[in-house]
């Protein structure tokens, strides 16, 4: 549900860094990481749980849509995801909410890390080449970890099951497709310490690049 296009208007000053990978694959961790480095990061995952939050600025326009959607802190995700599931029109009704909010907290994003000074941003998007997203970037970075590793992950989160899983999984690029595509690429299976070096030399590498 979650919107995965850039805006256009982006400060001639910023390089954009394209953050993305498959569930279970360490991708809200690396983007940790990037913060930890002082790279802002934009999450659009979390901007859709803020805007319909209790007090969600999106929270009256879909609750009216979807009235048993609604609860005493919001949007309930699950059950919306349950109501558009299967009904295009009814999703394309959410995004038409949702899409063009997201759009305006990304530019302030985007006109706020100028002003503060950042050269390098991070777009933590989930389907970035699903969505073509990627156009708008100047780099790409891929979070990947073996299947094996990434099944036990997910399939130890709360209330997952297979059958989720796999639905999840077939909604996405495969990993391997996504790897071929990276212009950097992350490995999450070898402890904290390897991804944070490799994330440290990625920034590194694209600020040489950039200044070419």
């Amino acid at each position: 549900m979650s919107p995965d296009k850039i805006p256009d208007k982006i400060p001639d000053k910023i390089t954009v860094i394209g953050l993305t990978g498959s569930i279970g694959m360490g991708k809200s961790e690396t983007a940790k990481m990037f913060e930890k480095a002082r790279i802002p990061v934009f999450d659009s995952d979390a901007a859709v749980h803020i805007l319909m939050g209790k007090d969600g600025a999106a929270t009256p326009l879909v609750s009216g849509l979807f009235p048993n959607v609604m609860t005493p802190k919001g949007i309930d995700r699950k059950a919306l995801g349950a109501r558009v599931f299967d009904d295009p029109a009814a999703l394309k009704q959410l995004e038409s909410i949702l899409h063009p909010m997201v759009s305006d907290m990304r530019q302030n994003f985007f006109d706020r890390a100028a002003a503060e000074g950042h050269d390098l941003v991070v777009m933590d998007v989930p389907l970035l080449f699903e969505t073509g997203g990627e156009k708008q970037c100047d780099f790409t970075v891929v979070v990947s970890a073996p299947p094996a590793l990434q099944r036990g992950r997910v399939l130890s989160r709360p209330n997952m099951t297979v059958q989720k899983f796999e639905n999840i999984l077939a909604q996405q690029m495969p990993d391997e497709e996504k790897r071929r595509r990276a212009d950097f690429i992350v490995q999450s299976d070898q402890g904290l310490s390897y991804a944070e070096d490799q994330v440290a030399k990625i920034i590194e590498n694209i600020r040489m690049k950039k200044d070419i």
